[in-house]
């Protein structure tokens, strides 16, 4: 473990709580880390909607994301079942789950990944979602890198709940709702893009993401400009 780039990369979750900071870019900043420091091959992160579904919101890499994908639209999965029991799920090896949730491990196995740890977001009794951690060969979790994703979830989970007052959790609600119509905005766009430039899914939320961040722009906001095409974008194909 890099402890430079830890401590680097708590620095850079923390500079994003602030009022208005990009959720979208934020979850994935951290999706992106687990993947850097914890040896995990993908990362993702599933948030409940006001109703109490979940919702995909953060992927590391688009595989995942099916993934993810996959496991809520079959209702079963160590993810689901993390956010449901607040309780962290760790297997080393998926093929001794296959009774337990036959659909979902056999769609792990095909996409690549052979190890999962799923990782509550919770604060109190307040459950928000999950961190989830993949990785493609079978074996024990590191016990030492455990803490330090738990550490990364309950971070991402303050920045969650850090506007909290006597009406947080409709506070809470209001700005996961607005996360969840910004992801399909990106998702949107993404498709626009990689269709326009001949590109995979991955490559243009890597574009979209890098032309938000040189023009200081919210991801969302991007998104919506790019899909309407209500101004010039240079370098997105506009």
């Amino acid at each position: 473990m890099n402890e430079q780039f830890l401590a680097k990369t708590f620095v850079e979750l923390a500079d994003n709580l602030v009022a208005d900071f990009d959720l979208i870019d934020f979850l994935r900043l951290l999706t992106d880390r687990c993947v850097g420091m914890l040896g995990a091959s993908a990362a993702g992160v599933l948030l409940a909607d006001r109703d109490g579904g979940l919702r995909v919101m953060a992927a590391s890499d688009e595989q995942v994301r099916l993934l993810e994908l996959f496991q809520l639209q079959n209702d079963q999965g160590p993810c689901l079942e993390c956010f449901h029991t607040g309780a962290p799920v760790s297997v080393p090896d998926l093929r001794t789950e296959t009774d337990r949730w036959p659909r979902f491990v056999a769609q792990a196995r095909h996409s690549g990944f052979a190890a999962v740890q799923a990782l509550p977001m919770r604060l109190r009794d307040d459950v928000v979602g999950t961190l989830n951690l993949f990785r493609a060969a079978p074996g024990p979790f590191d016990p030492a890198d455990t803490p330090i994703a738990q550490a990364l979830a309950d971070v991402a989970t303050i920045s969650l709940l850090q506007q909290r007052s006597t009406h947080r959790s409709n506070v809470l609600n209001d700005q996961l709702q607005t996360a969840l119509n910004s992801r399909v905005l990106i998702e949107q766009a993404k498709g626009k893009l990689a269709e326009r430039q001949g590109i995979d899914m991955e490559q243009a939320f890597t574009a979209l993401r890098g032309y938000a961040r040189a023009h200081n722009r919210r991801l969302s906001d991007l998104a919506r400009a790019f899909i309407d095409e209500t101004e010039p974008l240079a370098g997105l194909g506009i």
